[in-house]
């Protein structure tokens, strides 16, 4: 799976986020690292949102675009 995520050089080295997962993001001192510990991230975070949807009620909406 391919996932959009933004990296922005700082002071400090590199910070990384993805912008279509809300606090999914990290910061390391090089662009490489970033992006390697962001992958880590997102697995995690995607694990935790299918833990989360396997206990919940299930429920459609259907949003007007």
């Amino acid at each position: 799976m391919l996932v959009k995520v933004a990296l922005q050089q700082t002071d400090e080295g590199f910070s990384v986020w993805v912008p279509g997962l809300p606090g999914c993001w990290s910061q390391e001192e090089t662009a490489a690292q970033a992006l390697a510990n962001i992958q880590d991230a997102i697995q995690e975070y995607l694990a935790v949102a299918v833990d989360l949807v396997n206990t919940a009620l299930p429920r459609e909406v259907e949003v007007a675009v």
